[in-house]
């Protein structure tokens, strides 16, 4: 899953602000989604996720929030690494184990 980064985190960061700004000036807040992405050349639906996201984050909107976002993200990866160790010291402990069984007799 490839995420471009087209627009910098300012440009994201003004144009949610904009939006926040603005929407009292339109009759919804996409209307002033619309209007402001087509001002800074990104899709209203790319905008609209931005925005979503800063209502998350500033706890207007329930959801996952940008920081526990990264916090998951973060575990996954931990969980994964351990899994991958986990499976190497069971399959280290197996050939250990067939190698004492095969091992002569005193």
């Amino acid at each position: 899953m490839s995420k471009s980064n087209r627009y910098s985190p300012e440009v994201r960061e003004r144009a949610v602000r904009m939006v926040f700004e603005h929407e009292h000036d339109h009759p919804s807040q996409w209307a002033a989604i619309k209007s402001i992405a087509e001002k800074i050349g990104c899709t209203a639906e790319t905008l609209r996720s931005w925005v979503r996201q800063a209502e998350r984050d500033k706890g207007r909107r329930t959801g996952t929030t940008t920081d526990e976002r990264a916090r998951i993200k973060e575990l996954e990866r931990e969980n994964r690494e351990l899994r991958r160790a986990n499976e190497i010291l069971r399959k280290a402990s197996a050939y250990f184990a067939q190698a004492e069984l095969d091992r002569p007799r005193r």
